[in-house]
């Protein structure tokens, strides 16, 4: 599907667009791909790294200036929404920043790329939306919502909308991975609280996730990949093992372990060999045959969250992965 088309992602110098930028390129060969972002210093970084590639192009723009996407979104044909305010503690004391961009910025993509007859949509979202506890996760769980029902918002138009849901992304900048190995040399490692869980993902599965959302997608689904959980105690153990834990408590907004999937979508969510999906109730589009592709409905009780999970990762898993990708963690 994505082979010569022409593809943009919002927040494209961002983790998430420097590992699906290469990853797209090889794979899919598209006709174009644009980096939409907002920061020049970044995007001149980047583009280092295309040289003369002229299917990598770079589009300074902000997804709060509908006018300026519009302009950005002309001629394409896929989209990844991956422009967000992030950071948990940013957002509970900068709320009016966060709605800016989260809401109001996944308003105005929905709108242009409805306008500008883009054929399919992806935006991603966190575990933090799933019964939002902070101000990050409320405002992603509102993005959720916009884009799902901006399938019916398209009316007679051949744009789709869909989503997908991660966990903690592993490596990537503002991450615990690399903030525990800045630390490690201390001697002294900062936990939050003991019992805390998190699921993990790594970038590429992230990528591999949006691929198959581009193929399977109707409209309006939400896409959650099955991954480990870990204790956020053996994160710290298999980055500095000699280290001493302090316990420092829970910052404000964040949770003892996190969900993606809730007792409320339990009824809507099915079940598939590498990932879930959650069916839109509106419309009575979760008993769509098409939709559910051939996926088996969950239990009436069925939850997903990191202290639940079938799935852990050792230790040991995690010291090969940084070992192994140590020169990247916390660089994208």
């Amino acid at each position: 599907m994505l082979t010569n088309s022409s593809i943009l992602v919002t927040g494209g110098t961002g983790s998430f667009g420097h590992t699906f930028v290469p990853m797209t390129l090889a794979k899919y060969n598209p006709r174009r791909l644009v980096v939409y972002s907002r920061d020049e210093m970044k995007q001149w970084e980047m583009a280092k790294l295309y040289g003369d590639d002229e299917r990598v192009r770079f589009f300074i723009g902000d997804v709060r200036d509908k006018d300026r996407l519009v302009r950005a979104l002309n001629g394409i044909d896929y989209v990844v929404h991956a422009a967000a305010t992030k950071i948990v503690p940013t957002a509970e004391y900068n709320p009016f920043e966060c709605v800016k961009t989260n809401v109001f910025g996944a308003m105005n993509l929905i709108d242009a790329c409805i306008d500008q007859g883009v054929k399919r949509v992806v935006a991603l979202s966190t575990d933090k939306a799933s019964s939002p506890a902070n101000l990050y996760g409320a405002t992603k769980l509102t993005s959720d919502k916009l884009f799902i029902a901006g399938n019916s918002y398209a009316g007679k138009t051949d744009t789709r909308f869909a989503v997908v849901r991660y966990g903690n992304v592993m490596g990537s900048r503002g991450s615990v991975i690399p903030f525990f190995l800045t630390q490690a040399e201390k001697g002294v490692l900062p936990i939050t609280d003991s019992r805390m869980t998190r699921f993990m993902i790594t970038l590429e599965q992230g990528v591999d996730l949006v691929w198959h959302t581009f193929e399977d997608m109707i409209g309006g689904e939400i896409y959650v990949k099955k991954i480990p959980s870990m204790k956020i105690t053996d994160v710290a153990l298999a980055i500095a093992p000699d280290a001493r834990q302090e316990i420092v408590g829970i910052r404000p907004g964040e949770k003892l372990h996190e969900q993606m999937i809730g007792p409320e979508d339990a009824p809507h969510t099915y079940e598939y060999n590498e990932h879930y999906k959650v069916l839109p109730a509106i419309h009575n589009w979760s008993n769509d045959p098409a939709r559910i592709n051939g996926g088996d409905l969950v239990a009436p009780d069925f939850t997903y969250c990191s202290d639940n999970n079938t799935d852990w990762m050792c230790i040991a898993s995690l010291r090969d992965w940084i070992a192994q990708n140590r020169e990247h963690i916390g660089k994208i």
